[in-house]
């Protein structure tokens, strides 16, 4: 005979505003939480049921807004170390001038720019964050396990995106011929990955993405393989795509068709992918992206920092494209945060042709929740507050300076400045009160990561 059940541990939220972002965007002016073990059990306008049995923890939440927890949907963690740098160039331009140093990177450097990357989007209320990481130099250690161990040292949960290269130099790519892998090696190295560490269970914390880089940082050979890996691994996949109008020209050139058409030639298109950047796309490509329902992961700031442009975010969404927010990199986008691209999201779409149409705020933060839980395939136990999903969300505190004045909480959190982080909540378990990590030293991060960044300029000027 089984042992009975253990009766579930419940944590009580009241008094706070709540925004659901569920299907019927629900909100509670004045409403209740409960989280049973790592779900959320019920909540609703009013005070909580009476009666709740073994309430570990009971908070008054009077002058916050609840929310989901954000979702990082791209980002390459290892360009912590080498942020600041090529601050006035276009992305072709930038990514030459980096891949020197970024293909001298090791273990020890990555495992500490992946501590400074999740940290910085913690404390900005992101719980479920992923990274894309292509870059292997030749005996450079375990990369994948250091980041992959990162984000669990933190309590955050996590897609590594495993990325590849193998178009160098001396095939016309932009990577040196020193910082990429072969064909054969990068393939097996992803599979590798995936079985070693990716989880497909409801609650997981890890899982993984198959993502070859780019078209100029890849061959048609590995992205086509790629795919069929994927899907044979029954995993999700991911790349960059129409970041700019360089990438536009260079597939045309190349492959005599532009970047969707390319990547819907080898298969890199489906509802188990999803895209960065796509910026510049016509009518066709979002067409194209709305019949396969391959995702996007917009980048507003890194966008605006490389003058890529101003990808067609109202059009997307319109054609029923899923839509996610990403930070990029932080050598792209050295503020490092998620809970302010809302506010560029926004700001940045309104300045083009939809103008004040283009995105309201309840918009944006659906592009930071649901939006990025759809992209990366967990709408169904992440990204809105319901009965049954797992227990990932955000206090945020509005009754403070910078937001006690505007009346309505989600366009303070999204108008206004970033709002303080009272605490934020992953699989049940808090990681963040007071905008202060609560499983990682975040000064020991911050003395780490410049001593790492120093040393790998050092080893970029010797070389």
């Amino acid at each position: 005979m089984a042992a009975p059940s253990a009766a579930p541990q419940r944590i009580v939220i009241e008094n706070a505003a709540i925004a659901t972002v569920d299907a019927n965007d629900t909100e509670y002016a004045t409403g209740y939480l409960v989280v049973a073990d790592n779900k959320i059990e019920s909540l609703g306008a009013g005070k909580a049921p009476e009666g709740l049995e073994n309430v570990v923890r009971r908070t008054d939440a009077t002058g916050h807004l609840i929310t989901p927890g954000l979702i990082n949907t791209h980002h390459h963690f290892y360009q912590w170390i080498t942020r600041g740098l090529a601050t006035d160039h276009n992305l072709f331009n930038w990514l030459v001038a980096l891949y020197p140093t970024w293909a001298r990177i090791d273990e020890s450097m990555v495992r500490v720019a992946a501590q400074g990357s999740l940290a910085m989007m913690a404390r900005g209320g992101v719980t479920t964050a992923m990274d894309h990481h292509y870059v292997f130099p030749q005996g450079s250690g375990d990369l994948s396990g250091a980041i992959i161990g990162a984000a669990k040292d933190m309590g955050v949960r996590f897609t590594l995106a495993r990325g590849s290269m193998d178009r160098s130099e001396k095939d016309g790519g932009l990577p040196p011929d020193f910082a990429v892998e072969t064909t054969e090696g990068a393939l097996a190295a992803t599979e590798e990955t995936v079985k070693r560490y990716h989880d497909a269970s409801f609650d997981s914390m890890t899982q993984v993405a198959v993502a070859p880089c780019s078209p100029f940082s890849i061959s048609t050979e590995l992205l086509r393989e790629g795919a069929a890996l994927g899907r044979r691994l029954g995993v999700r996949m991911h790349t960059h795509g129409s970041e700019t109008v360089e990438e536009e020209k260079f597939c045309h050139e190349l492959f005599g068709m532009g970047p969707t058409d390319y990547f819907e030639s080898t298969g890199f298109l489906g509802e188990d992918v999803w895209m960065a950047h796509c910026v510049h796309m016509n009518d066709s490509d979002i067409a194209a992206f709305a019949r396969t329902k391959t995702g996007v992961a917009h980048c507003p700031s890194s966008n605006a920092r490389l003058a890529a442009g101003i990808a067609r975010v109202p059009d997307m969404l319109k054609a029923g494209v899923p839509v996610g927010l990403g930070v990029d990199g932080t050598a792209s986008n050295e503020s490092g945060e998620l809970h302010t691209e809302l506010r560029n999201a926004l700001l940045i779409n309104r300045l083009g042709a939809h103008r004040e149409s283009a995105l309201n705020a309840r918009q944006a933060l659906r592009l930071g929740t649901y939006g990025g839980a759809q992209v990366l395939g967990r709408a169904d136990n992440i990204g809105s507050l319901e009965p049954g999903k797992l227990a990932d969300f955000v206090l945020w505190k509005i009754d403070g300076i910078g937001h006690s004045s505007i009346a309505d909480p989600v366009t303070a959190i999204v108008f206004g400045a970033a709002a303080p982080v009272t605490a934020s909540f992953v699989n049940g378990k808090q990681i963040v009160e007071n905008n202060r990590l609560l499983f990682a030293d975040e000064e020991a991060i911050a003395r780490d990561a410049r001593a790492e960044a120093q040393r790998l300029a050092r080893i970029t000027a010797q070389a």
